[in-house]
């Protein structure tokens, strides 16, 4: 009796990006081992919720020339969408102003709004790759929270992400990031950006 022929074996599809499976960002393993207690060891917290955690990261681009050139517009969503991984919303004035010529429903800017993983790996490349690439960097601003634990630092040029080739770019942009803590303070807020490798400037 002849034998079956064997089938050959399907190969499985490599899992996309994002899936459950996937290892979690290592700056996010970094947290969860490291930092957190760290930090509840500093503060002498009570309980474990009441450590600090990065909440949301936004990242947002001003285009006052959007209302004149839709290309700017579109060249803009494109670089955040590169660097973020995720499609940014448009951001409409809510006023007129007719000395600036802007109508209330115009676009003035560009934001998205990141969380879990793809904040976590965002937050690894701006730390340790973008900011590193800035030429002269002395660290950043160590003034710019805002009394409730977050803190938004500003990037001159977008082209310090190396997703971003500096030849097919439309212009120089510079963008705003904001990293939106649960922190109850700045100290407890600047204690885990510190940790997590923010390089703040030396006063």
């Amino acid at each position: 009796m002849a034998k079956a022929k064997q089938q050959p074996k399907k190969e499985q599809a490599p899992k996309a990006p994002g899936t459950r499976s996937e290892a979690p960002p290592r700056l996010l393993t970094m947290y969860r081992d490291t930092i957190s207690p760290q930090l509840a060891k500093e503060f002498d917290y009570a309980n474990v919720m009441q450590v600090p955690r990065v909440d949301k990261v936004v990242v947002n681009i001003g285009i006052g020339e959007a209302k004149d050139n839709d290309k700017a517009l579109d060249a803009a969503v494109g670089d955040v969408q590169t660097i973020t991984g995720q499609k940014p919303q448009l951001v409409k004035a809510k006023k007129s102003v007719a000395a600036f010529k802007l109508r209330a429903g115009q676009t003035v800017g560009i934001k998205t709004t990141l969380r879990g993983r793809r904040m976590w790996y965002f937050l690894d490349k701006l730390l340790n790759v973008a900011l590193p690439r800035i030429r002269d960097f002395r660290g950043v601003n160590p003034d710019g929270f805002d009394g409730r634990g977050n803190y938004s630092l500003g990037l001159r040029e977008q082209v310090v992400f190396p997703e971003i080739d500096y030849d097919k770019i439309d212009k120089l942009r510079g963008l705003e990031v904001s990293i939106v803590t649960t922190a109850r303070s700045d100290d407890e807020a600047r204690s885990l950006l510190t940790r997590l490798g923010m390089p703040f400037r030396k006063r």
